[in-house]
């Protein structure tokens, strides 16, 4: 007997968190498997609010884009996937700002800090699956190696602390010595 296992699609996805037992949890949709992201921890926390502040400072000051967490996005046509990154930077600031629901579109920049229970091969799964889907570049935050996977399309470059990461053609002008990311 054969095994049969069936996908769940964006509205059943919908469906799923708009119930009153998931409306707090944090959930994606990868592959058409509902996926529970794992509760961040402190050092998370800290990682992306340090990165947040930093971002929203250089939007602020330059007037480009607009930069948030935990915001959801999915691909029109991708009935199957629904991702969360831990921060997302959109380059077009002029975009309606959706309400409800998943932003229609991936963002600019992605940005990913990995919690204890992620592994390498799932973070970087998903950094392909941006920049396939229109993501520019994606930002892979190793806190236990005090790194940082700069993924472009067709480039991959390994920041240590003692380096400069920048945002390239995504963020231009945004450069930021990667010791400041982490906590001391």
């Amino acid at each position: 007997m054969a095994l049969r296992i069936d996908l769940a699609t964006i509205r059943e996805f919908e469906t799923f968190m708009a119930q009153p037992e998931n409306r707090d949890g944090r959930f994606e949709l990868i592959h058409g498997e509902i996926i529970e992201k794992a509760m961040p921890t402190e050092l998370h926390g800290l990682i992306v609010a340090n990165l947040i502040a930093l971002l929203w400072s250089f939007v602020k000051q330059t007037g480009r884009g607009r930069v948030g967490a935990e915001i959801r996005n999915r691909m029109p046509g991708d009935d199957h996937n629904s991702r969360q990154p831990d921060i997302s930077y959109f380059a077009d600031a002029s975009r309606p700002i959706v309400e409800r629901g998943a932003v229609p579109q991936m963002p600019d920049l992605a940005i990913e800090v990995k919690s204890p229970d992620d592994s390498y091969k799932a973070m970087r799964e998903k950094a392909d699956y941006y920049l396939a889907n229109g993501a520019g570049m994606v930002w892979l935050i190793l806190t236990e190696k005090r790194e940082v996977e700069v993924h472009r399309p067709g480039k991959l470059d390994v920041l240590t602390e003692s380096d400069i990461l920048d945002g390239g053609t995504v963020l231009p002008d945004f450069t930021l010595p990667v010791r400041e990311i982490f906590p001391s």
